[in-house]
């Protein structure tokens, strides 16, 4: 209990509500609830550092009614690091999940590999590594940040290796936030897509993102009930774009202004802000938007957009 109690501490949920918050009432199915890790070494065969379910919670639910499967890992057991039992459910997840053609969902908060294992927990990155490649492009892979990841917020990091290492070999003072805070990911490095208040703000924006995407590549994106009529005049388009072609003007006023009922979910929104991309619905259905000069990386844009296999359409507001 206190090891829940600091979570608590830190603002942080635990990964059960984290669950609880994410998915459905009452849909979620838990998975090898009572697996536990297998190694005898360094005091770890003992009773007290066994615990059911290891430091991982897996299983399948459903947002809105889609199916969806999903791990959340849990620093209160060993700092969520990872064993090969935990890499096992992991994995069980991510191969039904690709079996079946549905999302997986990670929402990751740990410490990384668990030492005592030594390279059978290396083995396991090795594992989810290759699920990832495997259901890249097949199903849908969202990863929330709500810990320290050591290979959000102010409580979430992301990095391949801690600041006391790159002291030790660079002799360089770095702190957490600077090496793989939520300002250096979202607005530097463009690793990370959002990032959110707390934990309940960003479940609650996974909810609504989730409603944007198919359930895999043989399906084709959810339509919603649109109660903004189709034929409806913008009179503001009228004035939006300025006359004078040296004048700036907000390109997401454009947005707000065709989708239906103004309503756009942006990806990235602080990284690269010469251009806007995000998700938004018309007449019911997704579609994806994108604005932008075309000056660096153009040729990687022109490509993926070229290789699209879905309409297309370009609107010109300005040269």
């Amino acid at each position: 209990q206190h090891r829940i109690d600091a979570q608590h501490k830190k603002g942080k949920l635990t990964a059960r509500e984290r669950i609880e918050l994410l998915l459905d009432r009452d849909s979620f199915v838990e998975y090898d609830m009572f697996v536990e890790h297998r190694c005898a070494d360094f005091g770890m065969e003992l009773d007290r550092n066994k615990f059911p379910g290891d430091s991982v919670v897996t299983g399948q639910g459903r947002i809105n009614g889609r199916l969806v499967y999903v791990f959340s890992q849990d620093f209160t057991v060993f700092g969520g690091s990872l064993s090969g039992a935990h890499a096992q459910k992991i994995c069980k997840v991510m191969d039904q999940a690709l079996m079946v053609g549905a999302p997986v969902i990670g929402l990751n908060d740990s410490g990384g590999a668990r030492i005592q294992e030594g390279v059978e927990s290396l083995a396991g990155y090795a594992d989810i590594f290759l699920r990832n490649v495997l259901a890249s492009g097949v199903v849908p892979q969202i990863s929330l940040i709500m810990g320290p990841c050591a290979g959000g917020a102010d409580t979430s990091y992301l990095f391949i290796t801690g600041p006391d290492v790159v002291k030790s070999v660079t002799n360089e003072d770095v702190t957490q936030e600077e090496l793989g805070g939520a300002k250096t990911h979202t607005a530097i490095s463009g690793v990370a897509h959002h990032a959110f208040e707390n934990d309940v703000d960003a479940l609650l924006n996974l909810r609504d993102f989730f409603d944007f995407l198919p359930l895999s590549n043989q399906d084709a994106a959810p339509v919603t009930d649109s109660h903004d009529p189709r034929d409806r005049l913008v009179p503001a388009m009228d004035t939006i774009v300025p006359l004078e072609s040296t004048k700036a003007y907000d390109m997401l006023d454009i947005i707000h202004g065709i989708v239906d009922e103004k309503k756009f979910f942006e990806i990235m929104p602080s990284y690269a802000k010469n251009i806007v991309v995000g998700f938004a619905r018309m007449n019911g259905r997704t579609v994806g938007i994108e604005y932008g000069g075309i000056i660096r990386h153009g040729a990687k844009l022109l490509f993926a957009f070229a290789e699209a296999t879905v309409p297309k359409i370009t609107i010109i507001t300005r040269k």
